[in-house]
């Protein structure tokens, strides 16, 4: 609204703005309120914002696009640009916009955008044919063929055996810019910039991502080193190491009750019995030093208890096992890439880091401390854990950055392992702490808040700079009183003998109505 006003007034008061307003592209106040800020004026890709975001905004003026139905070195199709600007881009910092653009307004813009490139004025491009998927892929023997044909292509080789983007290549891969570029985490479809399902999968395989080290395998099906079905099968394979569904953050993180013993660490087989709950992070950018570039985007929740003791279990996806000397490149252009950070990036990585954090007390009247790691006002109780000793620490802090380690007897037992780009970490304690003025006690049918805080010490990350969570609860589920399975039998056994005495008095309203009318109607 505001940019809309200011050109008005300019529009009311300057006739010679008025007349470029009204000879200029359509698309171009719309181009200059919404998308400028990134793209940069001239559609350079250099906008204020640009610095602060990995990948880059595109630079129009390339003419180089990464999510189209052309060929690898084509241009888009304007059916292709649109559904960037309706869909934006998961993964990246390009917004969707149809719930804020009009299609007219849309449509302006992309024609406005396409001034900044001479490679526009040539023919329109013409799509690739991708058929249909064939049937069967997602059985296991189509999901068996796919992962063959994965490491055929040596897809591993930059997204890793476990396709969590931790490939031997990972660490220096870089785009067309010489930017540092993540290789994507095909377990995390939810973040795939061209879209999530098999057919949208399939076509970034044959078109590629261009200006990225991602290629086209249109050409490795031309030579006849693999047909079309196979990768079909490709992208079959992938969709399947992600949920069916995107997870939905729930505010309420259930921890079931369990008989006997708590796992005794991330490879019980009683993990697998609890569902996960999916918390998102981002990036910590409301203190400085900030940090707009973080690795950890989401960390999944187990929790169980037994009545006097709780487990938790956090699963989160990091390529790097900190420090790793092979992701010391990384480091070194990650620090040449983040120009706007609050102060100087690290030059050698430190360790992988989780933090939990909890109020000191847990009661409905209370209230809970400041989400980043407390207040001098309201202190946090926090639980640090970091890779490089493989320890826990425990104690109170008052702010980012700001902990004080507790001196009593360690409340926290902990597990941790790290495989194929994926940390888990479990942190087991009693239900109440030797000292219950610095630690919160926890008690069965109460919701207990908890926020979490993760770094990648290969990415620049430590203590205060990471991916950081709002406030959830852990709620301690109690057990199922006897009443629950008894009466549904009560009001059963009820029910059915109402229905038997009903048919019962039926029966002799009809035996005593035929012995008085022994002829019938």
């Amino acid at each position: 609204m505001t940019g809309r006003l200011t050109a008005l007034i300019l529009l009311s008061v300057c006739p010679a703005v008025r007349l470029s307003a009204q000879t200029a592209q359509p698309g171009k106040l719309t181009y200059d309120k919404w998308c400028a800020g990134c793209h940069g004026d001239t559609g350079k890709g250099d906008g204020y914002g640009a610095a602060f975001m990995l990948p880059r905004p595109r630079d129009f003026t390339l003419g180089v696009f990464q999510i189209r139905t052309t060929a690898s070195g084509e241009l888009p199709t304007d059916a292709d640009l649109f559904r960037v600007v309706e869909e934006g881009m998961p993964g990246t910092a390009m917004p969707a916009w149809k719930s804020r653009l009009s299609k007219q307004e849309q449509a302006d813009v992309i024609a406005y955008l396409k001034t900044f490139s001479q490679f526009f004025k040539g023919a329109a491009p013409k799509p690739l044919e991708f058929g249909k998927a064939p049937g069967g892929g997602g059985g296991p023997a189509g999901i068996a063929e796919g992962r063959e044909v994965f490491r055929k292509l040596e897809c591993f080789k930059c997204h890793g055996e476990a396709g969590r983007g931790d490939g031997k290549s990972a660490p220096s891969l870089k785009d067309d810019s010489g930017q540092p570029i993540r290789a994507a985490d095909l377990t995390h479809s939810w973040t795939f910039n061209g879209g999530a399902d098999v057919e949208q999968i399939y076509a970034r395989l044959r078109t590629g991502l261009d200006g990225t080290p991602m290629p086209s395998f249109s050409d490795v099906i031309a030579s006849k080193v693999i047909t079309e079905e196979q990768l079909w099968r490709v992208a079959q394979y992938v969709r399947s190491l992600s949920p069916a569904r995107t997870p939905e953050p729930r505010e309420v993180i259930p921890a079931a009750l369990v008989a006997g013993k708590l796992p005794s660490g991330p490879e019980d087989s009683l993990w697998a019995r609890v569902e996960p709950a999916y918390v998102p992070l981002v990036g910590q950018i409301i203190q400085k030093p900030r940090w707009f570039l973080p690795t950890v985007d989401g960390v999944w929740v187990r929790s169980v208890h037994n009545g006097s003791r709780i487990a938790l279990l956090l699963t989160w996806h990091d390529p790097s096992r900190s420090p790793d000397p092979a992701w010391d490149q990384w480091l070194g252009r990650i620090a040449q890439a983040a120009p706007g950070a609050d102060g100087p990036i690290p030059s050698t990585q430190g360790p992988d880091r989780m933090m939990v954090q909890f109020p000191r007390q847990v009661a409905e009247e209370s209230e809970w401390p400041y989400f980043l790691q407390g207040s001098a006002r309201r202190p946090a109780y926090l639980v640090r854990w970091s890779s490089d000793s493989d320890r826990v620490e425990e104690g109170v802090s008052t702010g980012l950055g700001r902990f004080a380690p507790g001196s009593g007897t360690p409340r926290w037992s902990h597990a941790a392992r790290f495989d194929k780009g994926e940390w888990q970490l479990q942190l087991t304690a009693a239900f109440v702490p030797s000292d219950t003025s610095a630690a919160p006690a926890f008690r069965t049918g109460e919701a207990i808040p908890i926020a979490f805080f993760a770094a990648d010490g290969s990415n620049g990350e430590g203590e205060v700079r990471g991916s950081i969570s709002a406030w959830y609860s852990v709620y301690l589920q109690t057990p199922t009183p006897v009443t629950v399975y008894v009466e549904p039998i009560l009001a059963g056994l009820l029910t059915a003998g109402l229905g038997v005495f009903a048919i019962i008095r039926a029966q002799r309203r009809g035996t005593r109505a035929g012995g008085a009318n022994p002829e019938g109607s």
